[in-house]
């Protein structure tokens, strides 16, 4: 079964073609999953006004036999059961053809980490297939076959892809043209300025708790506004992140002190 979450389909409008908006199609053993958060908020407004299009495919479908069995005990023994490869195979081949072929990624917690260079990549593409893992994995065949590249959302393990698929989708839709109301959201996120951590943020009321809003961001002086947000992005950055300290101040050279 392949569900489609797309504004186009849903009401039969939009000016855009389904060719020119970007596609986040997921194979997953839980389609009741998507489109869960993505259909939340401005990710959930972007998709059902067709700047971006969401496809699920139920990988059970492919199952074999009465029982659509999906899995099979390890090759040498061990714990837990493998995805089938010839499952994957009647998925991936039911959908992927020459026109509507995307790079196909697979949550792994061996995978390359993502980063926001990689949602920047994501973004700028057609769109892309994630392919959500459960169990003790899939068989490496697919992999190969395919070519597939794996990826991860962290350091950590959980029970599927499906939680990481939606973080990583949002990541990227958020930076699509005409998502966020505001461009310059996207360009003072953390990672996205020079590799820094984001600079604390403030509000009204002006003082909550005996604790003040800084002087500065009341100030109306932009230039000092700006001088104090870098400032707070290093000190945060230096405290929280050595690895990407490390980077910003191998790039700016002798204009950061240690």
């Amino acid at each position: 079964m392949r569900s489609k979450h797309d504004s186009n389909e849903k009401h039969g409008t939009g000016m855009e073609s389904r060719r020119e908006v970007w596609t986040a199609r997921v194979v997953t053993l839980f389609p009741e999953a998507f489109p869960g958060t993505l259909g939340c908020s401005i990710i959930g407004k972007a998709l059902s006004d067709g700047i971006w299009s969401l496809e699920v495919v139920d990988l059970r479908e492919s199952g074999i036999g009465r029982h659509k069995d999906v899995d099979d005990a390890p090759a040498g023994g061990g714990a837990g059961m493998v995805i089938r490869p010839d499952v994957i195979g009647a998925a991936l081949d039911g959908f992927e053809t020459e026109g509507s072929r995307l790079p196909i990624f697979c949550l792994s917690a061996r995978g390359v980490p993502f980063t926001q260079s990689t949602a920047e990549n994501w973004a700028n593409s057609r769109g892309v297939t994630l392919l959500c893992g459960r169990f003790e994995g899939i068989d490496q065949r697919v992999l190969d076959h395919y070519g597939i590249e794996e990826i991860s959302a962290g350091d950590y393990v959980l029970s599927g892809g499906e939680i990481a698929a939606q973080a990583l989708i949002e990541a990227t839709v958020r930076l699509i043209p005409r998502v966020l109301g505001n461009r310059d959201s996207a360009a003072s996120d953390s990672f996205s300025a020079d590799g820094l951590l984001e600079y604390p943020q403030y509000t009204r009321p002006r003082v909550w708790r005996g604790r003040s809003v800084p002087d500065v961001l009341v100030s109306g002086h932009h230039g000092r506004v700006a001088s104090w947000r870098r400032e707070q992005s290093e000190k945060l950055t230096k405290a929280r992140r050595p690895d990407l300290w490390k980077a910003y101040v191998e790039g700016c050279g002798d204009r950061v002190e240690n």
